[in-house]
């Protein structure tokens, strides 16, 4: 059965974007259409897991990245294909001093 599950690094950046998207377009509706954009797409990984981008050799061993719209989505594949969603980040953000700090 295919499943992902979400560190609560993701959970709180999840929902940082759904705040940040609700504020600065004045509008919910449009928020949660990204929101559901990128659940979609985090059920796409748990079918898929290993559709994502290696990034064993730039970020970290066993990181995969996958890109949904403007965000990427950090994760590992665990035990049994279970996709670990480590991180969302907006594109334009520098990945690699994110996952540094």
């Amino acid at each position: 059965m295919a499943e992902f599950r979400l560190a609560p690094e993701a959970e709180l950046e999840l929902d940082d974007i759904w705040l940040y998207i609700a504020r600065s377009s004045g509008n919910l509706e449009v928020a949660n259409r990204v929101i559901d954009k990128i659940t979609d797409q985090l059920w796409l990984l748990a079918l898929h897991p290993y559709i994502g981008r290696r990034r064993d050799h730039d970020l970290q061993a066993g990181l995969r990245t996958f890109s949904v719209g403007d965000y990427i989505v950090v994760y590992r594949i665990a035990a049994g294909d279970v996709v670990l969603i480590l991180h969302i980040y907006h594109g334009k953000q520098d990945i690699l001093s994110l996952l540094d700090d």
